[in-house]
């Protein structure tokens, strides 16, 4: 007897429909799973067959053969063992064959029967529902993070009996009341806000333009001056997600295995990878290769502390990504395509012992053991970045005294606006901010006065900014205009750009 039932595989961040095809017949006693399992799905014959009889039901002693189609794609993963377990009992005239119709399963079974979470619940439910597939059966432990799917009814459960019950028509299973997104929006709770920054005032504008156009961010300053409280707050004056980036955000999160607790995200997402980390982590990898650092960083921000004690191939990876926005991992068994529009943060002191250029401490370094320290960052990584900012140290009595410092709500309002103008003036285009523009959409979009067209020409040739730099100048300074509610680029908005050009020049030349 054939019994057929539907389930899901990943493949990136994106999952595709599998059909678990469970044939019994007579003959001499076999269990084989074919259709291109690895070592997880294979190993689903001793899980299914101990899950079955420790849930009360018998393992048929005849010619039981398993067939995940399409044969011709990879299957990884735990996701199988409820729906073989179905097709078993289904095929063993238990469950009717009707009521598999339109219902999907995923699942890892324990030896008890018990069903453990998956990891990517939520991009499989997606795709189920694309695929038109009316109901879906998932452990009961993902059940949060698929909470704001509409269009399909999702039925947790936590054990294979009630999945059987269910399907047998001899019990219910209770379906999961999707979440409206502002809802949970309104759920947050920040743990960082720029209040609690003292001073600083001009690495907090760079911040503000940044967020307003979505540029790359440099600051180099002394231990203790507050860059990573800084990077930290960034994330907090950024526009919310829409519903769209958050179901992003949470697939490649998913697939990562690190799904929130609280199902969805609505935060943006801030990765600092410590500067140990390998250029597999940071750009994906492993036998399934998995998402990155860089793609965990999705529509977020990507904080790199003391940039230059990251190895050399590492900060490398990041320029392509940087540029496309994507980042494609190859490894012998997968290739992967995975999403990574970050804002890249970094953060450096500006010498080995971090006083170089401080005003209250002495540099012990020599300028040998500086100019070593700084080449560790090379120059094309910083004509990507597009604001390059001193950090001071605060001075002591500031930070005692009571200052009523602006907080992250109020720079929000003004990031936001921007953000607006700049989603007006892209409508219809594959552009979300305007760091994104290319050569051909720079020109059109970006206007300049007579007086501001000139002042670029000029720093640019004392400079000498790169064809990239000059470019980002550009973009900058458009982003610093739709700050001021300008429709053209002026002279000043030039200036204060260029301003953001010139700290390279002091510790790199």
């Amino acid at each position: 007897m054939l019994a057929t039932v539907n389930s899901c595989a990943l493949s990136g961040v994106e999952g595709f429909g599998v059909r678990v095809e469970v044939n019994l017949s007579s003959g001499m006693p076999l269990f084989d799973v074919v259709g291109l399992p690895d070592a997880a799905v294979r190993e689903s014959r001793e899980r299914v067959r101990a899950a079955l009889r420790n849930s009360g039901y018998s393992f048929p002693d005849d010619r039981l053969v398993v067939n995940l189609a399409p044969a011709d794609q990879k299957k990884e993963g735990p996701f199988f063992d409820l729906p073989i377990a179905v097709g078993v009992v289904a095929a063993q005239g238990r469950v009717p064959l009707a009521n598999l119709q339109g219902v999907a399963l995923l699942g890892e079974l324990s030896l008890d029967g018990s069903i453990r979470s998956v990891r990517g619940a939520l991009p499989m439910a997606i795709a189920l529902r694309g695929l038109g597939l009316k109901r879906l059966i998932l452990p009961y432990d993902n059940r949060a993070e698929v909470q704001c799917v509409s269009g399909i009814e999702l039925l947790p459960a936590a054990h294979l009996r009630q999945v059987v019950a269910y399907l047998a028509g001899e019990g219910e299973l209770e379906s999961i009341q999707p979440v409206d997104y502002q809802q949970l929006l309104g759920q947050r709770r920040p743990a960082v806000d720029f209040s609690f920054v003292v001073g600083q005032l001009g690495a907090k504008r760079a911040l503000e333009i940044a967020a307003s156009g979505g540029h790359n961010v440099l600051m180099v300053g002394p231990p203790g001056s507050g860059k990573t409280l800084l990077a930290r707050c960034l994330p907090t004056i950024l526009p919310d997600m829409t519903f769209e980036e958050a179901l992003e955000v949470t697939r490649i999160h998913s697939c990562a295995g690190m799904a929130p607790e609280s199902g969805l995200l609505t935060e943006r997402p801030f990765r600092a990878p410590h500067h140990t980390a390998s250029a597999v982590s940071m750009t994906g990898g492993g036998a399934a290769a998995l998402p990155g650092e860089i793609s965990k960083a999705h529509h977020g921000v990507l904080f790199l502390d003391e940039l230059p004690e990251y190895r050399r191939d590492v900060l490398e990876a990041l320029r392509q990504p940087m540029e496309d926005g994507t980042v494609t991992v190859t490894r012998v068994s997968a290739q992967s395509t995975y999403p990574a529009q970050f804002v890249l943060v970094c953060a450096m002191n500006p010498c080995p012992c971090g006083h170089y250029g401080s005003r209250t401490h002495e540099c012990r370094c020599t300028p040998r053991q500086i100019q070593q320290y700084l080449n560790r960052v090379s120059g094309p990584l910083l004509d990507r970045i597009d604001l390059h900012i001193e950090v001071e140290s605060v001075p002591v009595g500031d930070l005692t005294g009571k200052r009523g410092e602006e907080d992250s709500a109020s720079i929000r309002a003004r990031v936001e606006k921007a953000r607006a103008v700049q989603r007006e003036r892209y409508r219809g285009r594959a552009i979300a901010c305007n760091a994104r523009l290319d050569a051909r959409t720079l020109n059109a979009f970006c206007p300049m006065t007579a007086a501001a067209e000139q002042l670029i020409k000029t720093a640019g040739e004392r400079l000498g900014l790169s064809s990239r730099a000059y470019t980002r100048v550009i973009k900058v300074a458009r982003t610093i205009a739709d700050l001021a509610g300008s429709e053209k680029i002026d002279a000043a908005h030039v200036a204060e750009a260029v301003q953001y050009r010139s700290l390279d020049r002091k510790y790199w030349t």
